[in-house]
């Protein structure tokens, strides 16, 4: 590590020639929960958990509760209420004491986000995460929804496979959101968020996805740890519905001569579910960024 970055970070930092402006950046990244952060986790009703399953696969799943469910318990911890719904394949690592984890708590409507990454803990509850990493981002790419009411039926776990259905293909096509869990062993795991205008993640084939990687605040910690360790989990949330698609898999980052980069991501496992209780949003108002995306 050197400061807040690991070395696949910094890799990634000095070829896109960003790295004094990564060193300041990552002043933000703090152990510490500021009151500010306390008060904005309480307010949600969503948080995105990245980590590994039993078999070593990255997932990212989506926790949800009434607001208060998600809270700050001490100046580097926070505690969620309940779990995951049965089947969810994390449900068996946020059971587990000492498994890592990267959360993101976004508000589409106020397009604020935080993320803390950390080590979890078991409680009679639910459980809590030790923190190691807190720090919020910027707006960018973010849209913006209201809440309308809670999706009343839900049928657990619809499917599980290996490759994109065609519906689920259309899901993908449709988004303008989704959530990445990534890794780098030692130095733990992260969620973080991607947001685009509908059709801005591609489906190459029903095992293969490709996204741009839009400019952003320059720490490159999604892409660095994908330079450091290829695993990959996907969380796209159907906003209208309730229900999620989970992929898990491995990707890899394209560097073009022009600057550009794009993410190419290798499907290997797929879980498609409808739960009832899981807040329906209203259609976006799309971030006014995405108008001159630059990479």
């Amino acid at each position: 590590m050197s400061g807040a970055y690991h070395w696949g970070s910094l890799a990634v930092q000095e070829r896109v020639g960003v790295r004094e402006l990564a060193e300041h950046v990552g002043r933000s990244i703090g152990t510490g929960i500021r009151d500010v952060a306390a008060a904005f986790l309480e307010l949600q009703p969503h948080l995105v958990v990245g980590a590994a399953d039993d078999a070593g696969r990255l997932w990212a799943s989506l926790l949800t509760g009434a607001p208060g469910f998600v809270r700050a318990t001490g100046p580097d911890r926070i505690a969620v209420a309940g779990g995951l719904p049965a089947g969810d394949p994390l449900a068996g690592a946020l059971a587990t004491a000492g498994t890592r984890v990267g959360t993101i708590a976004l508000d589409p409507r106020t397009r604020r986000r935080m993320r803390l990454n950390g080590t979890l803990e078991v409680t009679g509850r639910g459980f809590a995460v030790r923190a190691e990493q807190v720090f919020a981002n910027c707006p960018k790419y973010l849209q913006k929804r209201q809440p309308l009411d809670l999706a009343a039926e839900g049928a657990g776990v619809v499917r599980r496979g290996h490759a994109l259905t065609p519906g689920q293909v259309r899901a993908v096509r449709a988004a303008d959101t989704f959530f990445v869990a990534t890794t780098a062993e030692a130095d733990g795991v992260d969620a973080s968020h991607r947001g685009g205008l509908p059709g801005f993640v591609e489906v190459l084939s029903p095992v293969e996805l490709a996204w741009p990687d839009y400019a952003g605040n320059a720490m490159f910690l999604t892409l660095g740890n994908l330079t450091a360790d290829p695993r990959a989990g996907l969380l796209f949330p159907d906003w209208e519905t309730g229900a999620v698609l989970q992929l898990s898999g491995r990707a890899t980052t394209e560097f073009g001569p022009d600057g550009s980069r794009d993410v190419r991501f290798r499907v290997e496992s797929v879980v498609e579910a409808v739960h009832p209780g899981r807040l329906r949003w209203s259609i976006p108002e799309y971030s006014p960024h995405l108008g001159s995306t630059t990479r």
